[in-house]
C-alpha cells in the first residue's frame, strides 16, 4: 500500500544564493510512503497524511538549506524516522528558476529511505 502526497505546497527559504534565503518561496513535495495495508477502515491503522505534511514543513521551518538535495535527504530521513514505512520517497521541486536565462518548469531532488 502506497500513501502519497503529490505537490504539497511548502514556503521555504533554502537555495545557494542569499537572496533566495532571504526572500524564501514556494517548493513543491511530491511524498510516497509505502505501508502495510491496514486490517480495517480507521485512521489509526495507517499514516494519517495530515501529519505527513506538517513534518515536512517541520523540516522545512528547522533551518536553511542550500540544496534541494539536502532538503529532500532531511525530510525523508524524518519521515522515515516518524511513521511507520518500509520506503519513504520524496522529491522536491523547485519551481521558476532561470539557469543562465532559461526557462525551466522546476529544478528537483529526490531522496529515498528504506527498501
Amino acid at each position: 500500500m502506497t500513501v502519497e502526497l503529490v505537490g504539497l505546497e511548502v514556503f521555504g527559504r533554502h537555495g545557494v544564493d542569499d537572496d533566495e534565503r532571504e526572500q524564501g518561496r514556494i517548493f513543491l513535495y511530491d511524498i510516497a510512503l509505502e505501508v502495510a495495508e491496514p486490517g480495517e477502515d480507521g485512521l489509526e491503522a495507517t499514516v494519517d497524511y495530515r501529519a505527513v505534511a506538517a513534518c515536512v514543513r517541520d523540516v522545512s521551518d528547522s533551518r536553511e538549506f542550500r540544496l534541494i538535495e539536502s532538503l529532500a535527504a532531511a525530510v525523508a530521513g524524518e519521515l522515515a524516522a516518524r511513521f511507520p514505512a518500509e520506503r519513504v520517497q520524496v522529491r522536491v521541486r523547485k519551481p521558476g528558476i532561470a539557469p543562465a536565462g532559461l526557462a525551466v518548469q522546476y529544478s528537483a531532488a529526490t531522496a529515498v529511505r528504506g527498501s
